[in-house]
């Protein structure tokens, strides 16, 4: 009977996991978006390695290059080749990206977990703890974080994840909450689990629906907050490229040479739109009123 009820309970995990794929896949405009993104990783990590030219190669007889078929995106005004500045730009950002998103999951992770779990005064601490978060104005935190550790790719991440995980927190904190009142719950509880097993064997994993979706989210607002901060002078230290510091460059020359600031906007807008459209069909695939 046991052995009735396991299997059945994985038939019926495997059916939502399949009815989640489904779901997603039956938006084509988040799929589309889906190989798009995996496109861009291709290109960042493969195009820097098999081109010949890289972000520190200067060719004095192609400043303000237009596109050719030598450099197919033109050349900026100290002559470097403008596809490999943007390969290396979107691998700055996806870098950016995700270790922000690393940092805001696992400080949201402990965070939200132990206040939702624990309950009580911890759950009361810690809930004020992720309330003053959100009252930090997070762009200007970002910008102290940044100027008292230094300006580099793991200082910028580390910044924006320190300043940005307080709505991971109080996601975590309200799914723990909703998901340790469950059946199986108290059974693992009644069978002896430790409050560690409870919690990332039987809570957590049943709340990842949300959490990826969040996650999702937070990988293109963590790549527009590293942009800003390069648009003032603030992000990556040049000559590494990043889209807000070829974009600031482009704007001088948006009239005589217009690619150096159309291809960085444009590649920019594409990028945060796939997350954007990915992050938004997950949000649909995962809502228990679309799973059949």
């Amino acid at each position: 009977m046991a052995k009735n009820k396991t299997e059945n309970g994985h038939i019926k995990s495997r059916s939502r996991t399949m009815s989640i794929l489904a779901q997603y896949f039956s938006n084509k405009m988040a799929v589309f978006c889906a190989g798009i993104i995996v496109v861009l990783v291709f290109m960042a990590i493969f195009v820097p390695i098999f081109s010949e030219y890289s972000y520190t190669d200067v060719d004095y007889t192609a400043l303000y290059a237009t596109p050719s078929a030598e450099h197919w995106l033109g050349c900026d005004s100290a002559g470097r080749d403008m596809l490999m500045l943007l390969c290396y730009s979107l691998r700055n950002a996806l870098i950016v990206g995700l270790g922000a998103c690393a940092v805001q999951l696992i400080i949201g992770l402990l965070l939200g977990g132990l206040a939702g779990y624990c309950g009580g005064r911890v759950d009361g601490v810690l809930s004020r703890i992720i309330d003053i978060m959100y009252g930090f104005p997070t762009f200007l935190f970002n910008l102290i974080l940044v100027l008292l550790l230094g300006r580099s790719l793991f200082t910028i991440f580390l910044a924006i994840g320190l300043t940005s995980w307080a709505p991971m927190a109080r996601l975590v904190r309200s799914q723990v909450i909703t998901v340790k009142q469950s059946d199986y719950v108290e059974a693992g509880r009644a069978l002896g689990a430790s409050n560690t097993r409870i919690l990332f064997h039987y809570i957590l994993p049943n709340s990842l629906g949300p959490i990826v979706i969040c996650l999702s989210q937070g990988i293109p607002a963590a790549m527009f907050a590293e942009s800003g901060m390069s648009l003032i002078g603030l992000g990556i230290l040049p000559p590494m490229p990043s889209w807000g510091g070829l974009i600031t460059t482009g704007q001088q020359f948006i009239l005589s040479y217009p690619h150096m600031i159309l291809f960085p906007a444009l590649s920019f807008a594409i990028t945060i739109l796939a997350f954007s459209y990915v992050g938004d069909g997950l949000r649909d695939a995962f809502d228990p009123r679309q799973i059949s």
